[in-house]
């Protein structure tokens, strides 16, 4: 089924959405792409998060009657107060659907073993691929309530050969193992934060555990939408099958936000979703460099534009920092930019953002163990007026 009659599916279904409902009018169908993106205005993070306060607690954009709904999560509010999300079981399985369309991407076949070191708490990524996982027949491994130590000790054990975390965690466990090489991990999918698709930190990564690599993204509100393209890993394919993508307010590199809408959620739907997420689209709509960034979190300094993505890729390439965070100052209309770090090599990651930046940056050598770790996704930004 082509886009374009699945979008019109959706839209004569939210007849008995009230937040789509106003927010349509009468609009039931478009003859094009273009015209649903001319027509259908945008929906935001902070104009879903008012209608959960004003409708509390679940908020009005709910197709369905209430008691259709089994599945509840929330975001993990990294920009804001969580918002609440509901599932019914179209919904759910249509999540799940795209989560093994991750795994299958990821090569990962029945009968190996999955680990999930963390717990998911009510976020639903993880809880989306382990279920996902267990219904392509994929052994499902939850490690969540146990120390880091006991994780490691867990997975020794086990050996299993997939590893399922953030990009941060999967370093921190590295950091603390006596070899994790020795554990018997094949592949790691990672997701929460960029970095997966960046190669100093795929690197890093692939030799602290001797295993491939796979990026993948989405969001609660979302779903899963991007994996890794195994032939290269800078790329992320989109899963256009589940979402209508499209890329706004682009700069001169191609650059702009990914706005989503989803394609098959009809009991809580997204449409025209502005992520937040910045881009950059190929030819064949699959995102080079991965998710670059977050517009939010772009700061320009001194008329450089600094992506977290980017910041992080520089960090990663010197292999004394263990952990780091960035702090933005603002005095007097001016920002600046200085970087904490643990570990050896603060004077070279100064020469080595010199050089991919033209900026100086300050780097401030911190002794091991000041900076917070982070199992979920990492926390490394952070703004001081």
């Amino acid at each position: 089924m082509m886009s374009l009659e699945k979008i019109n599916n959706l839209l004569s279904a939210l007849s008995t959405n009230p937040f789509y409902l106003e927010k349509l009018g009468g609009l039931r169908s478009v003859s094009s792409l273009e015209e649903y993106s001319a027509k259908v205005p945008f929906t935001t993070k902070a104009e879903l998060a008012a209608d959960q306060k004003l409708h509390p607690p679940y908020g009005s954009n709910l197709t369905y009657p209430l008691k259709s709904y089994h599945r509840f999560h929330q975001t993990s509010g990294t920009s804001g107060q969580p918002m609440m999300w509901l599932d019914d079981k179209g919904g759910w399985d249509w999540l799940c659907e795209n989560w093994k369309w991750v795994w299958e991407k990821a090569g990962v076949t029945p009968g190996q073993a999955a680990f999930f070191p963390f717990s998911f708490g009510p976020f639903l990524g993880f809880w989306a691929g382990f279920e996902s996982a267990v219904g392509l027949g994929i052994r499902a491994i939850p490690a969540g309530g146990l120390s880091s130590e006991n994780r490691l000790k867990m997975m020794e054990r086990l050996r299993p050969e997939i590893l399922c975390c953030t990009p941060t965690y999967g370093l921190h466990l590295a950091e603390i193992s006596q070899d994790a090489r020795c554990l018997g991990v094949k592949k790691i999918i990672v997701a929460g934060e960029p970095g997966g698709s960046l190669p100093e930190i795929r690197d890093r990564l692939s030799k602290a555990w001797n295993a491939e690599v796979v990026d993948h993204h989405g969001m609660t509100e979302i779903g899963p939408v991007t994996v890794s393209d195994m032939s290269d890993p800078s790329r992320l394919l989109v899963r256009h099958e589940a979402y209508f993508c499209e890329v706004i307010n682009q700069d001169e590199q191609g650059i702009g936000e990914l706005v989503l809408t989803t394609l098959g959620r009809h009991g809580s739907p997204i449409l025209r979703y502005r992520t937040g997420d910045l881009v950059q689209p190929d030819e064949d709509f699959a995102l080079k460099g991965g998710i670059i960034g977050r517009a939010d979190d772009m700061v320009v300094v001194r008329g450089v534009n600094l992506y977290p993505g980017a910041v992080e890729e520089v960090v990663r390439s010197v292999e004394g920092i263990v952990e780091y965070e960035v702090l933005i100052e603002e005095a007097n209309s001016m920002v600046e930019v200085r970087i904490r770090a643990e570990g050896s090599g603060a004077k070279e990651l100064a020469i080595r953002l010199q050089e991919v930046f033209s900026l100086r940056i300050l780097v401030e050598e911190v002794p091991e163990g000041t900076l917070e770790r982070f199992e979920m996704k990492s926390k490394r930004w952070k703004r001081r007026s």
